[in-house]
């Protein structure tokens, strides 16, 4: 082999080892971009473009948004509390005049008083110009016999068990009165005794009897019968009772006293000043005399009303300049 041919070869082994060397260049770069496509496409399985494969690796889809927690319930409101509107005190019930449980109180069981009142009513128009009052009579009911023992009478009047003064015998402080009835009203044949609510001498109450509730009878023990014979008794005389001097000499004609007298107006005036209507007391009459008058107490002395307060003059208005 010539030294041309030798040369020949060499250059075409030259050759062939570049081709082959550009050969396996090429193979393993395709190898690696084909192991860079498999790389992407493991993974996102769902591409298929190849075009898109070389703009970049696909990006898994984000996952959805986790869903909200639901929101903590809102505790419910508490109720507002229910304000009821302010109530004003109411005042307390008006005392009566004077206590009535005292002694010297100005209560009068119910009654009692319905007894004075229908009195008054009737001897106004019986007798117009007395013009005894109810005060009146009611002031002997207390004196004579505690307005019937406490108001101890039935639904007609009569007195539960009748009311008997002490015997007119003549004892010391005591007048001598011979029975006049033969014992018919106070159950004695020998000697008188006051009877009723108002205290009547039998013959007394033969003379001015009246039936003052309607039903045929005029009985002393009727409270209602007892206090219009004496409202008729008072207005014997023809004094105007409306006046304190015929009020006196009409009682001293009742008692000749003028204690008596005194006492009976203290009372009268006191329950012109206001009267406590009172419960009957229980039970009936008790069988000892009543308080003879000169024992009773005397009410209480009525309350002058305060003067007002004098009301400040007003400031003179400024005259302008």
């Amino acid at each position: 082999m010539t030294g041309t041919g030798r040369t020949g070869r060499v250059l075409w082994a030259v050759r062939a080892a570049a081709l082959l060397a550009i050969v396996l260049a090429t193979a393993a770069t395709e190898g690696g971009r084909e192991a860079a496509i498999t790389q992407v496409g493991a993974a996102s399985p769902a591409t298929t473009d190849p075009a898109q494969a070389f703009i970049g690796p696909v990006l898994a889809p984000a996952p959805p948004p986790a869903a909200a927690a639901p929101a903590a319930a809102a505790p419910a409101a508490a109720a507002a509390p229910v304000v009821l509107p302010a109530v004003a005190p109411q005042p307390a019930a008006a005392a009566p005049a004077a206590p009535p449980a005292a002694v010297d109180g100005t209560g009068i069981p119910g009654a009692a008083l319905a007894a004075y009142r229908s009195a008054e009513q009737r001897l106004a128009g019986s007798t117009p110009p007395c013009r005894v009052s109810w005060t009146l009579l009611a002031g002997v009911g207390r004196v004579e016999s505690g307005h019937a023992s406490g108001g101890r009478v039935d639904a007609s009047g009569n007195t539960r068990g009748p009311i008997l003064g002490p015997r007119l015998d003549g004892a010391p402080g005591v007048a001598a009165i011979a029975d006049t009835d033969g014992g018919a009203l106070d159950g004695d044949t020998v000697w008188d005794r006051a009877v009723g609510p108002m205290q009547f001498i039998p013959s007394t109450w033969r003379a001015y009897a009246v039936d003052g509730n309607g039903d045929g009878v005029a009985s002393p023990h009727n409270i209602f019968d007892a206090s219009l014979t004496a409202g008729r008794y008072l207005c014997a005389g023809g004094a105007d009772l409306s006046t304190p001097a015929g009020q006196r000499a009409a009682l001293l004609r009742y008692n000749r006293s003028d204690a008596y007298a005194s006492l009976v107006l203290r009372w009268a005036q006191a329950y012109g000043s206001g009267v406590a209507v009172l419960p009957s007391a229980p039970g009936a009459v008790p069988a000892t005399p009543p308080t003879p008058p000169e024992q009773v107490p005397a009410p209480a002395p009525v309350q002058a009303p305060a003067p007002p307060a004098p009301v400040p003059a007003a400031a003179a208005a400024p005259v302008p300049a």
